[in-house]
């Protein structure tokens, strides 16, 4: 292998020495691709991975999580340049862009998470840069530079990541600073014009204070056109920038300072019809599922921005305090078309203001057989927004409000061994929120944009103000066997938490008790899980049997309501459906065929059924258990990817070839059936990177979606004639080639 004195961390993903061998075609890791290391020239083994899946760092084989990690390297050798890329890799997760946006991200771990993306409602899986949480799924959908790893974790995980984790977590782990002098530079041309740039580096100011930043920008051309202007469909317009500061003011207290800001300035996203429109005829009918029409101007923006200080104290060999004070904000203004039409059949203007302010005290003990984490945590965040149904142009009912979350924590979570085989883990987290609302509704004449102030309104269906308290323990208990240095097995039973709140599109007029906050939602996650490495730690099996009882589930329904003969609105409901039922298997395997030659697989399996919904017809002005016609959204039953990854050492560098296979099975877009709904599909992706023997230079070519599959992943129902059969689908990226070539000073 080429050596590479500038980059330790390279050094430690890969052996020290390879030996060429034959192309082999493979498929896609789950668990950070591991490559092989050695300890002699005969000797085979994967190389240990590290999590901070509990709050410390620790050997992912002795974790009693279901947890994925994605380290940087492999994160560049497939070419995973965005989060959503990760579900790929991760059993039963879904991490897409959400339908008509760009950046806001539809999250799903074992089929929990979060369909509407509308302004105070929250997430149903946590999303973390390093150890602050973003409350909001506006710019989640976060881009892949300077990162060190990034960490799945499924299941609930409220005992330690607290808030809206009742699903599973994220973590997005950017790089330490270690004070080298560092800088980078990596550049990308692609399909549709693709043309990437990314910039970091890092530098120690004194021998106690490092600095270190990053700044990127991703812009592409559209996948597809809006027919009717010229503009570009599905295209990329995005700058992001990260600073960060550490000063170890002493051996035992340390001080980092960290600052993030991105700006996405992509068009809307607009979506295929299902059907011919009849109230725009002249419009020319897209041919191709990324090709739209448009009656709104091609205007978005979204702004998001955060700073964080960590305080870190380790008060003796034992105990560590860390403080850390977060602050995040956002801005969102866009413009979407539900019809994709030039005709204003149904047109939303929107905007989303959100800040949050986070303060969390960490107290860790670790002893020889005791290691506790305990905390206190509390949360202040402002959601606003507004958006209008423009119909037909002629009237718009605009919709608007804020939410105010106050939230407060106490939680701890300790193990304690027992003896050398056994131990157990017991935890509990105490979370009380408060929220207060007001949401109005009103209904204006002729066409209004929600900033835009003055209009005439000829009617009020919602005004209120509303006041609710949310409070509930979680707790968390697990028991495990180390059988062998390379056998644990666990068992665990944890309850997870999401905060109820208000219906942020409550129509009064359709629905009288629409200003009643929903309840919170609870789930009792039971898992047996094992953590194995066989063959003297050549083969690495992981799997984990998972049984879940998903109570007061909230769900977001929308649908077209006709008031009146030739008059129609969108009547929105939040429900708390009831005794659903989630089982699953997942299994994570990685075998070194050789030395150069790695070997994985993912499968996650899930049946998750509903019990009993209880639904507010508007239609019939009545209660309907609809259980026996819903299905959970966004949650295929299965989901499979086959990887490899193989080395060849040449006398000019060293090049490393991957490939995968990656399977997702039919999947329903909302929990209500749909002409949206979308089949099982297989998507194959490849790549070949080398690097050079001076460890200066990377040269990485990937091809995605070779196949070019379009699957659809997201969309809009209005069926019917009311709103012009707008039917609407969003689709998965189309086959993409790109050339990244980088330098490492």
């Amino acid at each position: 292998m080429a050596k590479n004195n500038n980059n330790p961390q390279r050094l430690a993903v890969y052996p020290a020495v390879l030996k060429p061998s034959l192309l082999a075609l493979a498929v896609s890791s789950c668990l950070a691709m591991p490559a092989v290391a050695q300890e002699n020239n005969d000797e085979v083994k994967l190389e240990r991975i590290e999590v901070t899946a509990r709050r410390t760092v620790e050997n992912l084989q002795t974790v009693p999580v279901a947890v994925t990690s994605i380290g940087e390297e492999e994160l560049a050798q497939r070419g995973i340049d965005n989060i959503t890329s990760v579900q790929q890799f991760s059993p039963n997760t879904t991490l897409q862009v959400s339908r008509g946006t760009n950046s806001t991200l539809t999250a799903y771990i074992r089929g929990i998470g979060q369909q509407d993306p509308l302004w105070g409602f929250e997430p149903g899986v946590g999303i973390y840069i390093d150890d602050v949480y973003l409350a909001r799924p506006q710019g989640a959908a976060l881009d892949v530079y300077d990162v060190e790893r990034i960490e799945v974790l499924r299941g609930p995980q409220g005992t330690l990541y607290g808030r809206n984790t009742i699903g599973g977590a994220v973590k997005y782990v950017t790089k330490q600073l270690t004070g080298d002098n560092q800088f980078a530079i990596r550049g990308t041309l692609g399909s549709y014009n693709q043309r990437d740039l990314r910039l970091s580096g890092q530098t120690g100011l004194s021998d106690t204070v490092f600095v270190s930043g990053a700044f990127a920008t991703f812009n592409r051309d559209g996948f597809g056109k809006f027919l009717n202007t010229g503009d570009d469909n599905y295209n990329k317009d995005l700058m992001s920038g990260r600073l960060s500061l550490q000063w170890n003011a002493a051996d035992n207290f340390r001080v980092n300072i960290a600052a993030d800001k991105t700006v996405d300035d992509s068009n809307p996203r607009g979506g295929f019809r299902l059907f011919p429109s009849a109230l725009a005829p002249t419009d020319t009918r897209p041919t191709k599922v990324y090709d739209a029409n448009i009656s709104m101007p091609v205007t978005n923006k979204v702004e998001t921005e955060g700073q964080s200080l960590t305080l870190a104290w380790d008060l003796n060999d034992n105990w560590t305090v860390k403080s850390i004070t977060a602050r995040r904000k956002g801005v969102t203004d866009t413009n979407i078309d539900f019809d994709s039409t030039s005709f204003p059949t149904l047109d939303i203007p929107a905007f989303y203001e959100d800040k949050q302010t986070s303060q969390e005290l960490q107290f860790l003990y670790s002893a020889e057989r005791l290691k506790v984490a305990s905390g206190i945590y509390y949360y202040n965040g402002d959601a606003c927004g507004a958006f209008g149904q423009v119909v037909y142009g002629l009237t718009t009912t605009e919709n608007g409000g804020c939410v105010e979350t106050d939230s407060l924590a106490f939680y701890s979570q300790g193990s304690y061994q027992l003896d050398d085989k056994w131990s157990v883990t017991l935890g509990g987290r105490f979370t009380k929120d408060d929220k207060d609302a007001s949401v109005y509704r009103y209904v204006y004449n002729g066409y209004k944009f929600p900033r835009q102030t003055g209009g005439t309104i000829i009617g009020v269906q919602t005004d209120f103000q509303g006041s609710e308290s949310f409070s509930h323990f979680s707790p968390r208990l697990g028991l495990e066997y180390q059988h062998s240095r390379d056998l644990m097995l666990y068992g665990s039973y944890t309850n997870g938490f999401k905060s109820g709140g208000f219906d942020m599109r409550a129509n009064q007029a359709i629905n009288p008790d629409a200003n009643k906050p929903y309840q919170e939602e609870t789930v009792n996650t039971f898992e047996l899980g094992m953590k194995s490495e066989w063959f003297n730690q050549r083969l690495r099996l992981n799997a984990a049997v998972f049984m879940a009882k998903y109570d007061d589930m909230q769900v977001t329904v929308q649908r077209s309501v006709e008031t009146a003969p030739g008059t129609v609105t969108v009547a929105s409901q939040v429900l708390n459906a009831a005794n659903a039922d989630i089982n699953g298997v997942e299994l994570e395997a990685t075998f070194a065929v050789t030395r150069d030659f790695n070997l994985s697989a993912i499968v996650g399996y899930v049946d998750a059924t509903f019990n009993e919904v209880e639904f507010f017809d508007p239609n019939l002005q009545q209660v309907i258990d609809v259980s026996n016609l819903w299905s959970f959204a966004n949650t295929p039953d299965l989901t499979a990817t086959l990887a490899g990854t193989y080395s060849i050492a040449t006398s000019f560098g060293e090049v490393v070839l991957t490939a995968n296979m990656a399977h997702r099975g039919a999947t329903q877009i909302f929990e209500i059936p749909s002409l949206l709904d979308f089949g099982g599909y297989t998507v194959f992706n490849a790549g070949a990177t080398w690097y050079s023997n001076d460890g200066h230079w990377d040269v990485s070519l990937q091809a995605k979606n070779i196949g070019d599959k379009q699957a659809r992943i997201a969309g809009y129902n209005f069926a019917g004639p009311v709103l012009d059969n707008s039917v609407l689908g969003f689709y998965t990226d189309p086959r993409t080639f790109s050339l990244t070539v980088g330098y490492r000073f």
